[in-house]
């Protein structure tokens, strides 16, 4: 990719990811960037990549993913484009390799708020890119639009998510104690939020002020 404003549209390609879903000659545009990530929007094409993180074992343990089939996701993801609520992205690596699927969704603009979805690819887990992307949304929030309130949720045992928040500047609010069901047994979920006050507050760089390859 070339040095670029975050919201400088620019064409990448796939590259061959490690699990060897994708398509090496497909090209997406870049919409968005942080540090060592950008964002391109979701599409339908996608659904393969979605279906395939969605039934990693980590993943469907930690996120509490139902089983779905590719037909089913690829109606999820169509329907989750059309609503005008939530913003769906695929987190890329420089080279344009999908590592991870982030979304802004339940837009409220009238409230200011909205809430964070965060999938990684387990083989690009730990190394980052979680934070990396949680902070490019966030700025995407807050920079370009009036929203007031970012907010997510996770299990409290879900340490990996719990340190990307944390990282990202998110405060815990509460619990939901017993809020979900999911592999026989109820779970606690943590609800964190970062107010805009707070995002400017950080000292760290906007993605605006970041070259795409920065690490």
């Amino acid at each position: 990719m070339t040095d670029t404003g975050a919201g400088t549209e620019e064409t990448v390609g796939d590259g061959e990811p490690e699990d060897g879903h994708g398509d090496t000659e497909r090209l997406r545009t870049v919409c968005w960037r942080g540090r060592g990530i950008a964002f391109a929007a979701l599409d339908p094409d996608d659904a393969e990549l979605i279906h395939a993180w969605r039934s990693d074992p980590v993943i469907a343990h930690e996120v509490g993913t139902w089983p779905r089939s590719l037909s089913a996701v690829r109606e999820r993801v169509e329907s989750d484009l059309e609503n005008g609520d939530r913003d769906d992205f695929v987190v890329l690596l420089p080279d344009g390799t999908p590592l991870g699927h982030i979304a802004l969704t339940g837009q409220d603009i009238v409230d200011g708020s909205a809430a964070i979805a965060l999938m990684l690819d387990p083989a690009h887990r730990g190394q980052g890119y979680g934070t990396a992307a949680v902070d490019a949304l966030v700025d995407l929030a807050f920079g370009e639009l009036p929203l007031h309130r970012v907010e997510a949720e996770t299990h409290t045992t879900n340490t990996a998510a719990l340190g990307v928040l944390a990282k990202a500047g998110f405060a815990q609010e509460g619990v939901r104690r017993s809020a979900c069901m999911h592999r026989g047994r109820r779970h606690d979920l943590g609800l964190h939020a970062l107010l805009r006050e707070e995002w400017e507050a950080l000292t760290r760089a906007r993605s605006w002020d970041l070259p795409v390859t920065a690490g």
